[in-house]
């Protein structure tokens, strides 16, 4: 990764004050302003916070959904070795989503601009959606969820139309929550955790 490459953190002291969760939490109320907060952010050099708990990254994590006559389906993916976090190579996925980048910081909603460029990076979405946030994931079990905080979005869209712009995003498509909850154990953890407790 590049070594100049900096990203949006929280301190891990914000976490601490606001009452410190394991695994994931459906309480935004009660975490987004701080976290959201320009005041409580920082941008720092990614190559030290990945080995640095006490600063989160916060990472948009954003599951699209679209309903068909088969029901609800959720587009997923197979993380190949052009993404940049090592760690869940050949995992699947049900989140897009990455790091808020310095170059990010324009206008008042960094977060937001962060995650519109990551979505429009990943995929093209060719339909109408809105999204709405729905849980934070802090996984203090594994050495790179120690150092992440995810903010999980489902962007509701009118039909089932993305098309993955990156190689990266192996064996990607829309499946049903039946498919998808068959095989979680090939899953990364934010995605286990968010079809355990959403799903």
């Amino acid at each position: 990764m590049p070594k100049d490459e900096e990203v949006l953190v929280v301190p891990a002291l914000l976490l601490d004050q606001l009452g410190t969760f394991s695994g994931f939490t459906t309480a935004i109320d009660r975490y987004l302003p701080a976290i959201l907060d320009p005041n409580h952010q920082s941008f720092r050099p990614r190559s030290l916070v990945e080995t640095d708990p006490s600063f989160k990254q916060l990472i948009p994590y954003v599951i699209l959904e679209c309903n068909n006559e088969q029901g609800t389906r959720l587009f997923q993916y197979t993380r190949g070795k052009g993404q940049g976090e090592t760690r869940l190579h050949a995992l699947k996925s049900v989140g897009i989503g990455g790091h808020i980048s310095v170059e990010d910081a324009q206008g008042d909603d960094w977060y937001r601009v962060g995650m519109q460029r990551e979505l429009s990076e990943e995929v093209d979405i060719g339909c109408g959606g809105t999204d709405r946030i729905v849980g934070l994931i802090y996984d203090d079990t594994t050495e790179v969820g120690r150092v992440h905080l995810g903010v999980v979005h489902i962007m509701q869209l009118s039909s089932c139309k993305v098309q993955p712009r990156e190689n990266h995003l192996l064996d990607s498509g829309f499946r049903s929550l039946e498919e998808i909850k068959s095989d979680t154990r090939s899953m990364e953890t934010w995605s286990q955790l968010c079809i355990k407790y959403l799903y």
